[in-house]
């Protein structure tokens, strides 16, 4: 990566960064924002028992234990294929849980209420940012860049893993809203939290490829 798209990067990253910090404040002065319950009565209209299913069905790969459950099970397959760093790397994702009830402590906000919205599924902890949209950018958006950056995979199952990645990536935050879990700014700042570990766990992955090709034990075949 030559020098101007470096500062490029870290420009938007340091946009990002400030966006989330002022998101954060703005959400711990004013909890009860128009735009949440309006974005929420918009994606409640629609409301039936398939659809309760589905949304409760993209999210539970990022509940307890079924998150620790995938991201252990993931980096254990590549582990298994000699694919080492990626092993290594996809259990860092894991972090993004810690980060996250970091943040919802510091921030405490509280969850939407039964008088506002519909609770399709009650959860605990607080309510920003959204662990689920964090984890899933992070999770998901590093398994995507393993699926390209892994070419020895079969091309069929690195494109339908990358397809399922940003499929659950795009549509965990309808998921969240429609169960009555997240305002729309939890979601938001889950978004850009998860864009700053994805894009920090990427660059430390993929910092040394330009200069040398990992060696078939670590991560090609």
């Amino acid at each position: 990566m030559n020098k101007r798209r470096q500062r490029i990067m870290l420009l938007v990253l340091s946009l990002i960064t400030i966006g989330f910090i002022v998101l954060s404040v703005m959400v711990g002065i004013y909890p009860d924002m128009p735009i949440d319950l309006k974005v929420s009565k918009e994606i409640q209209m629609h409301q039936n028992p398939f659809f309760d299913q589905i949304m409760y069905l993209i999210s539970t790969p990022g509940y307890m234990p079924e998150s620790v459950i995938m991201v252990a099970t993931t980096a254990l397959i590549f582990f298994l294929f000699k694919y080492k760093k990626a092993a290594l790397f996809v259990l860092l994702t894991g972090l993004s849980g810690l980060l996250s009830t970091v943040v919802k402590a510091l921030v405490n906000r509280a969850r939407p209420s039964e008088s506002l919205v519909r609770i399709v599924y009650k959860t605990a902890q607080q309510s920003f940012p959204s662990g689920h949209m964090m984890f899933y950018v992070i999770f998901f958006g590093f398994l995507t860049l393993l699926m390209f950056q892994l070419e020895n995979i079969p091309k069929a199952l690195r494109y339908a893993v990358g397809f399922i990645s940003i499929l659950l990536i795009f549509t965990i935050p309808f998921s969240r809203i429609y169960l009555g879990a997240h305002w729309f700014t939890d979601v938001f700042g889950g978004f850009l939290l998860g864009i700053l570990g994805l894009s920090i766990l990427s660059w430390l992955y993929l910092r040394k490829r330009a200069d040398k090709q990992e060696a078939p034990v670590a991560e090609t075949k």
